[in-house]
């Protein structure tokens, strides 16, 4: 950067930050690009916090008529929120674990109380006697402006608390241990480590995981409990740059599971709980292109695999001798199993069949299953907090566009079902007001995608509405139907809002995340214009009465359909939005970039891979086009998705196509999730709604 000369300077008090460019080149594949934005990567220089603080103060000018709107959603969104509350306890030996929440305080707070002689049911009452606070986040965030776990552990035994806390949004955690006998935190603290850790069956030894220069989770430790870090041993290292490395104790808690994968392989080694010092066993070395977990069951450990089964099957090997796998449940295509889950005497595999979510029980020594029924046409469900090995009732998490996040214990051999809470929507809320349906769309090669939309009754009666649509489409991550208080504020004020379910997530199986990955990437963004269309064809809304959403690899979605369809939309939200993929693949010391290769492909090694990447990426294609009003939104602590892309995105679209309408929000104090603080997340979430109506006419309903 040249001197101390600014890059940012301001016209006027009425006008947008004007950011001067510096060059800057580079040459890939005899392909030289020139980034004059490229300055903006720098964090810790002055101009760049100077550059972000200028866009904040326009933004804020340039949405100060929508302050009384958006003050108008949060109170929506904060009194149709019960703020004291708690969780469905679960049980975990001699304890039921909850969180609650009280109003007026940002974070939850984590109890325990004991379970009570002859007690099956998890006790509802507000008032626990015996109540013991684990981990109050109040407290730990006090005088912070960031607060995030990463984890929270408690020991087999009950006596000892494992968490880990980030004050700063870079996901890089301070882990600590807590002696729950005495309330005593221990002098054992390590810094800089990552998601996961396990005990031992003991409860004296703890595992962990480390992180590398490039933010990959690279290392498993074993810590022994009372002595100071220095001590701690390297169980694992992961040297191959494209895999993470994971750590956790079984449901069983009798083995350590050490897991490797990159985005589509995968290697997983074992250790005895009992003996925690033991080298780990290896279940099945990497196959490249083979995926598998475990799951302890038991002689057995389950694998759920893909080798030679696209939609994944399971099978099973000997815990004590790992060798060959014997199959249990073979391989159909249509039918993605997603996870199984072991029981002392079921088996439960979490699948996706014809774009829904489902849940399947086996009996222990027996292929007889049974897939338990929803009423709903559109619905999520899955497993929720069952730590229990041996029991015969598991809890299921419930929730459609209508219904709100809803838990029931489930009785595995009666099949009967157990409401123990639906989550409070206060202020009158009726599902019967509104809902839901199960639209299609036809890409341009033929593929129907599926949309799902809920909206008030009636709204349909007049014709076209206004709408928002939300996609995402990468890493097999599926965006199923779910329930939202903030939603009601756009869906009551006349908004239908819709998902598609776009290539690139899992929602239809394996194949839909195949198709829309690597050189079939392009995809994902044809089929979310091609579903912007069909809401159209179909009379749902109108081109200028349409904004689209999506945030991370979905604001990546974004920047690319602006550029493909930009007259398809009358706005885009683009949050924490990967909109310069290619400057960011090209730079194997980021975080993330070497093991996001098998996801993107590798635009150093092949030309092909650079020019494929290059046509799609926002950022290499701004041009001179009518795009819609654009929203930005990041945060300056992100390590996943680096704040500069949507900065240096929102300058070269203001400089090349001067007419549009361009914001850029940053958190100065955040990471890849945003705010961290439940009323500060409402108040970025009352935010983006208030711009949302703004631009589709309805500031003033």
């Amino acid at each position: 950067m040249p001197g101390t000369v600014s890059p940012v300077t301001t016209e006027t008090p009425d006008s947008p930050p004007t950011v001067r460019q510096v060059p800057s080149e580079r040459t890939f594949h005899g392909d030289t690009v020139h980034d004059e934005y490229a300055w903006l990567a720098d964090k810790d220089h002055q101009a760049t916090t100077a550059y972000l603080e200028a866009e904040n103060a326009w933004t804020d000018k340039a949405t100060a008529h929508l302050a009384g709107l958006r003050d108008q959603v949060f109170q929506e969104i904060k009194s149709r929120t019960q703020e004291t509350d708690l969780s469905v306890p679960t049980r975990k030996g001699n304890y039921w674990y909850y969180t609650r929440t009280v109003e007026g305080k940002q974070y939850g707070i984590h109890c325990r109380v004991p379970v009570q002689p002859g007690e099956t049911a998890p006790p509802m009452a507000d008032d626990k006697p015996g109540e013991e606070i684990l981990l109050d986040g109040n407290a730990l965030a006090e005088g912070k402006e960031f607060f995030a776990l990463g984890t929270f552990d408690v020991s087999p035994d009950g006596n000892w608390l494992a968490y880990s806390t980030d004050f700063g949004g870079d996901e890089r955690f301070t882990l600590r241990v807590k002696n729950l006998l005495t309330g005593e935190i221990l002098v054992d603290e390590v810094p800089e480590t990552f998601y996961g850790t396990a005990w031992s069956a003991d409860d004296s030894t703890l595992f962990y995981i480390t992180v590398d220069d490039a933010w990959r989770p690279n290392r498993v430790w074993r810590h022994t409990i009372g002595k100071a870090a220095t001590d701690d041993v390297v169980v694992y290292e992961e040297s191959d740059e494209r895999f993470w490395v994971g750590v956790e104790l079984t449901r069983s808690e009798k083995f350590i599971v050490i897991d490797t994968q990159s985005k589509v392989t995968s290697e997983v080694r074992i250790i005895p709980s009992e003996t925690p010092t033991a080298e780990p066993v290896l279940v099945a070395p990497r196959q490249q292109g083979v995926e598998y977990n475990v799951e302890h069951h038991g002689h057995r450990f389950l694998i759920l695999h893909n080798r030679d089964a696209e939609d994944f099957a399971l099978a099973y090997t000997s815990a004590d001798a790992p060798g060959d796998w014997v199959e249990l449940i073979p391989h159909q295509p249509g039918t993605r199993l997603e996870s199984v889950d072991a029981f002392a005497r079921h088996i439960v595999i979490s699948l996706r069949r014809d774009g829904l979510t489902g849940l399947r029980v086996m009996g222990d020594g027996s292929t007889d299953s049974y897939d338990m029924p929803f009423p709903e046409p559109l619905y999520s469900v899955g497993l929720a907090g069952n730590p229990e090995y041996d029991t015969g009732t598991v809890r299921i998490g419930y929730t459609s566009m209508v219904t709100p996040d809803s838990i029931y214990d489930v009785d595995l051999v009666t099949r009967q079902m157990t409401l123990r809470k639906q989550k409070p929507v206060l202020g009158g809320y009726d599902p019967a007001d509104y809902e839901q349906f199960r639209e299609w769309a036809r890409a341009a090669d033929g593929t129907s995608v599926p949309i799902s939309i809920v909206c008030r009754k009636g709204v349909r009666d007049g014709g076209a509405a206004p709408a928002l649509l939300y996609g995402y489409g990468s890493y097999e991550h599926s965006i199923d139907p779910y329930f939202s208080i903030a939603r009601l504020s756009l869906l009551d004020r006349g908004v239908v809002y819709a998902i598609a379910h776009v290539r690139g997530g899992g929602e239809m199986g394996r194949h839909w995340y195949e198709d829309g990955k690597l050189l079939t990437k392009k995809n994902t963004f044809t089929d979310f214009v091609a579903v912007a269309e069909a809401l159209v064809a179909k009379g749902w809304t109108t081109a200028d009465r349409l904004v689209a959403r999506g945030g991370s690899a979905g604001g990546l979605l974004m920047g690319a359909v602006a550029n493909l369809a930009p007259r398809a939309f009358a706005g885009i939200v683009a949050q924490v939005p990967f909109v310069d993929p290619l400057t960011s693949i090209l730079d194997p010391s980021l975080p993330l970039t070497v093991t996001e290769w098998e996801e993107w492909g590798n635009p150093i090694e092949s030309a092909e891979v650079y020019a494929y990447m290059k046509a799609y990426s926002p950022y290499e294609n701004v041009a001179d086009l009518p795009y819609p009003k654009i929203l930005a939104v990041t945060s300056l602590n992100d390590t996943r998705v680096l704040y500069h892309e949507p900065a240096k995105w929102i300058a070269r679209l203001r400089r090349v196509a001067p007419n549009g309408t361009y914001l850029l929000k940053t958190e100065m104090g955040a990471g890849h999730a945003g705010p961290s603080g439940r009323y500060d997340a409402w108040k970025e979430e009352s935010f983006v709604a208030a711009w949302t109506l703004d631009v589709l006419g309805l500031a003033g309903a």
